[in-house]
């Protein structure tokens, strides 16, 4: 749907059809929450363009299911067993009690962050655009930030390159998008129990420490090697030096906005921005990646075993060895595919390794974030990266079982003789 609206002429400023990769590649951008753009969105889609954008952001955010649950909801239509499984999956919850109303929590609380964030920005865009223009460009914004979407309406891809110094813009971009990359199961807890962190979840716990150590972590390795780099933080004061290293280190991880030159960045900060990236935010967010819990249980796994014990403890709580097994195949899975994606994209462009790295990950992390102009790719990497931005929304794990071949249940139940092997 959205690549057969964006091909159409009223969708840009010209009046002129984009093609039909080019229509593809936007529409699943943004249905995937990614960011990475071929043109402006700004000068050179129409309004109607940048509506049917929008839309899509909010469609891929919130997730197809989510909003059909609402539709249903709305029209009064009983849901079923069997779909209320699927929304059990798909939000990745143990339980089945109560998902429709988390499903109709997750909307309102989705519309009224968004609400929020909008009314935010239109305090600072309004008297710089206008009423008309600044209201629109603050909703538009909140919801891209908020979606950790990456796309922005500043123009020349700048981003939010003039605000690097605005404390106050700064400070709400950054807090729309922590938020929605938290998940918005552990939203709706810390708001059920707010600073009261003895109270939450074992995984509220798990995501609010890795997000804290992550963007502590980033913030000062961008900042201490950017510092003197004249292409990014290096000509500026210092209090804009410290905001940039900040807003890096919060929306490199999932949202792809910047307010500084990501082509300018050296190699280390490169490499450290795209691990980022594949790590991404958290469960039931709206940002990709393998996500912040997964890399906690396997650096847990890691630390039982150093430690010579059988199970995996934190926060005086045992978490169950099959979720650390399958934490283990979304990242092997997801390595994979990052493997082949750069692998690809290296043989089908003349651009440095890094870069292909940077830009696959870019892709398969749904961040968005870009080192390379995506406009003068072919269109065979185009499709590369939109089958990887694809696979990074719906899951590696998720497609990865899609696809794969079921499994008899008399297959399932026989276990043969143990053996063991050599490992390390």
């Amino acid at each position: 749907m959205g690549t057969f609206l964006l091909n159409t002429p009223i969708a840009t400023v010209s009046n002129e059809s984009i093609g039909g990769i080019n229509a593809l590649f936007t529409g699943t951008t943004a249905v995937c929450i990614t960011g990475l753009t071929i043109f402006d969105t700004a000068t050179t889609f129409s309004l109607f363009g940048q509506a049917v954008i929008l839309f899509l952001i909010q469609i891929g955010s919130l997730g197809i299911l989510t909003m059909s649950a609402m539709v249903f909801l709305m029209l009064g239509r009983r849901i079923s067993l069997k779909e209320r499984l699927i929304m059990q999956q798909s939000l990745n919850q143990f339980s089945l009690g109560g998902i429709v109303g988390l499903t109709r929590n997750i909307f309102i609380v989705t519309l009224a962050i968004e609400a929020l964030g909008g009314l935010l920005l239109s305090l600072k865009l309004v008297p710089q655009f206008g009423w008309a223009k600044g209201i629109y460009y603050s909703i538009f914004h909140s919801v891209s930030a908020f979606c950790n979407a990456g796309f922005d309406l500043m123009g020349d891809f700048s981003s939010f390159s003039a605000y690097t110094g605005d404390l106050y813009i700064n400070l709400v971009i950054i807090g729309l998008v922590l938020v929605g990359s938290l998940g918005f199961t552990v939203i709706l807890e810390i708001r059920k129990y707010p600073l009261q962190f003895k109270k939450w979840s074992l995984h509220s716990k798990i995501v609010v420490v890795m997000t804290c150590l992550l963007i502590s972590f980033t913030f000062l390795f961008i900042l201490l090697v950017e510092y003197n780099n004249d292409m990014t933080l290096g000509q500026r004061p210092i209090g804009e030096r410290l905001l940039g290293a900040l807003f890096q280190a919060s929306g490199s991880r999932t949202a792809g906005i910047s307010t500084i030159d990501i082509g300018g960045l050296t190699d280390a900060s490169k490499f450290i921005m795209l691990i980022q990236m594949f790590i991404g935010g958290s469960p039931t967010s709206t940002a990709g990646g393998i996500r912040t819990s997964t890399l906690a249980l396997i650096l847990l796994t890691a630390v039982s075993v150093i430690r010579g014990r059988d199970d995996i403890n934190v926060f005086k709580r045992r978490i169950p060895n099959s979720l650390a097994a399958r934490a283990l195949a979304i990242s092997i899975i997801s390595l994979l595919g990052l493997f082949l994606f750069t692998i690809a994209l290296s043989m089908l462009e003349a651009i440095p390794f890094i870069d292909a790295l940077f830009q696959s990950s870019s892709a398969l992390s749904t961040n968005g974030l870009s080192v390379v102009d995506t406009g003068g790719l072919r269109d065979i990497s185009k499709l590369v990266l939109s089958l990887a931005m694809f696979m990074g929304r719906v899951g590696p794990l998720t497609l990865t079982l899609a696809l794969a071949r079921k499994h008899s249940k008399g297959q399932n139940s026989i276990r043969y003789a143990e053996e063991k092997i050599m490992v390390g």
